[in-house]
């Protein structure tokens, strides 16, 4: 039971078809004051007194609650890491990404993240920043529209990879607020299955003295699988991998080489582990993104010869490049990251790769615990992945969010009464 005394929906349902009882105010928004107010952000919120009674799935929701947005913005969200975070195709010292805030006339706010990686985003920061303004300003100016509707506009005019983290970002503050307007948390308008999930953490390219020590203070903290960024030097990738084995002898491994090898280093640094006798539990984006021969080759030999699955992650950016890999076998794993596809791209794309038998993981690129909290919830209320890879807030030197999950070594617990929870002091924000 829900804290508004409603049953948890099956977690077998398709997302889109999922049902959650709950009690609304079926009024004008204008009039609801009572739900949400913009200074009051905290997730342990009353629930709302209830008037009428209807059943709503993520899918039911998005036609029939109407959005009347007040206020939409985006400032950049800039946060230390707490080392250099190092893989094959690119090198961050801090997070420059955009947060999002929307505000409903009912006083409701969401807030999204729209996260910016050099050479995996196709937007930079002054980017995102310029079309996050041009879409809160589209918002603000249109009349009470359904959320379906104004997530649709959303998509159409940010459409494609090019704005594809941005368009993720909005979708999160629309999803969110609309969230906290209903007084329920996301995981269970997603499905409800669990509020909790367990992540990897990662540790990204660097010396194998460096990676031992790491290695150390993860098992300390509780953590069981490791995710190692390799794919710029081989020999040395081996090397740091050898150490973190000293350290962390029980561990379970990902290799994410993030493009950096070719099918023939890869599969060489395949039979060198299996000389090692270590087994990861997966090998993720092995090869360049374009190079799909490359990628069934190694999926090939992974599977048959090692019984080692194959993630696609770069190479998978589009429901295009999910069929693509369905049809011609190249990976067993499909890495849903919301940066890329956003919230409704990767809804549908979850949909295809379960019907389809491929397993999923979710990951996101570097960020703070607001794009982080809503894929974990995304993520909880689904119950449907097999990896978990939502570490990246745990690498940042300071936590700007307030609110949000619980963090408990590699668990994460979704507490909060409504939406994600998390939120910012807007005003601290550059």
């Amino acid at each position: 039971m829900d804290p508004i005394g409603t049953a948890l929906p099956s977690p077998t349902l398709p997302i889109f078809f999922s049902s959650v009882p709950l009690h609304i105010r079926l009024k004008s928004h204008t009039k609801s004051k009572n739900i949400c107010s913009s200074k009051t952000m905290s997730a342990a919120l009353a629930p709302t007194t209830a008037t009428t009674t209807r059943s709503f799935g993520f899918k039911n929701l998005m036609e029939t609650f109407s959005v009347h947005i007040h206020r939409a913005e985006g400032r950049p969200l800039n946060v230390p890491l707490i080392a250099p975070f190092t893989i094959a195709n690119s090198m961050l010292d801090n997070v420059e990404n955009v947060a999002i805030r929307v505000e409903l006339s009912n006083g409701c706010a969401g807030w999204g993240e729209a996260p910016i990686l050099p050479f995996v985003t196709a937007e930079d920061q002054r980017t995102a920043l310029v079309k996050v303004g041009e879409a809160c300003e589209f918002l603000t100016r249109s009349p009470p529209m359904t959320l379906s509707f104004a997530l649709s506009e959303i998509g159409a005019f940010l459409s494609g990879h090019d704005f594809a983290s941005v368009r993720a970002g909005v979708e999160m503050a629309l999803i969110d607020a609309v969230a906290n307007s209903i007084a329920i948390p996301l995981w269970r308008l997603f499905g409800g299955a669990s509020n909790t999930i367990s992540t990897d953490i990662t540790i990204p390219i660097v010396s194998p003295t460096e990676a031992s020590k790491l290695a150390s203070n993860y098992q300390k903290q509780g953590f069981s699988t490791l995710k190692l960024k390799v794919g710029k030097n081989l020999i040395a990738d081996i090397e740091a991998l050898k150490a973190i084995r000293l350290v962390h002898p029980d561990c379970l491994f990902i290799l994410d080489a993030n493009e950096g090898y070719t099918s023939k280093e890869a599969i060489e640094v395949l039979e060198k582990l299996h000389e090692m006798g270590v087994t990861p539990v997966l090998f993720e984006q092995p090869v360049h993104r374009d190079d799909w021969e490359g990628l069934g080759q190694v999926n090939l030999v992974a599977k048959e010869k090692y019984g080692i699955s194959i993630a696609a992650d770069e190479s998978c950016r589009s429901l295009f490049d999910v069929q693509k890999i369905i049809e011609g076998n190249l990976a067993d794993v499909i890495n849903i990251k919301l940066a890329k596809f956003g919230v409704l791209g990767a809804l549908e794309i979850i949909e295809v790769a379960r019907r389809s038998g491929l397993n999923l993981m979710i990951g996101g690129l570097v960020e703070t615990r607001l794009a982080m909290g809503f894929a974990g919830h995304l993520a909880a209320g689904l119950g449907c992945f097999k990896f978990i890879d939502l570490d990246t807030p745990l690498l940042l030197s300071e936590d700007p969010v307030l609110g949000g999950y619980e963090v408990c070594g590699a668990d994460y617990k979704f507490t909060n009464a409504r939406g994600h929870g998390g939120f910012l002091h807007w005003d601290t924000i550059a």
